[in-house]
């Protein structure tokens, strides 16, 4: 519920500067490829897996071929454990899933069939886990929000004055584990792990392009 409210009261803001300032506005749906990240500690590591990516992003154009936008991402993978305590094999500790609320800016080219663009953004990342083993934990692993930011290049590719197609690369950052903890194991064991690391993850999607002149 707080990630839909926050994205309806980004919109909203956009769309009252458009009405003021801005020449057209974006909508673009995408579903992409996500890479999966790895983080170590000693011999030791959590790994997330590759996944799939979907997200919406909504742009209104500024000023010089420049678009404020405001855009939402969803990851969902598996979180893997390999613990010489807990788990001395790699094995799965929970689903996880990363939802990226982002107000950011992207610079086109100038106008044409083809736009080349780069562009940056900056937020959260609510970082949610479920499903957890119980043969390695006894509990739920909790729920973190953290700051991220997001770089992206690619070009959209206009069939017509009002849609087009996107392909783009993404660079996505920092997701950062900070002390967690993984408690006693049905087998009676038990452990803490504690990190502090930031992950690059990179990806790639495509998508549509809907673009509505004022």
């Amino acid at each position: 519920m707080k990630k839909i409210l926050t994205i309806l009261i980004l919109t909203n803001l956009m769309f009252s500067w458009h009405n003021s300032y801005s020449q057209s506005i974006e909508i673009t749906p995408s579903y992409g490829y996500q890479f999966g990240t790895k983080v170590n500690y000693g011999p030791s590591y959590l790994k997330i897996n590759d996944s799939d990516q979907f997200g919406l992003t909504i742009g209104v154009e500024t000023y010089n071929n420049t678009m404020a936008e405001v855009s939402y991402f969803h990851q969902g993978s598996e979180l893997l454990i390999r613990d010489r305590i807990l788990s001395p094999t790699e094995a799965r500790l929970s689903d996880i899933a990363g939802d990226w609320i982002l107000v950011g800016m992207t610079k086109y080219l100038p106008k044409g069939k083809l736009r080349p663009f780069a562009g940056g953004a900056l937020g959260i990342v609510i970082i949610s886990t479920s499903n957890e083993n119980r043969e390695i934990v006894d509990n739920s692993l909790s729920n973190r929000t953290k700051f991220g930011f997001t770089f992206k290049a690619g070009l959209n590719y206009m069939i017509s004055e009002r849609v087009g197609l996107n392909f783009q690369g993404n660079m996505m950052f920092p997701v950062q584990w900070s002390s967690v903890y993984i408690g006693a194991g049905l087998d009676g064991a038990s452990g803490g792990v504690s990190l502090s690391s930031t992950s690059l993850i990179g990806g790639f999607s495509a998508g549509l392009v809907f673009k509505i002149d004022n």
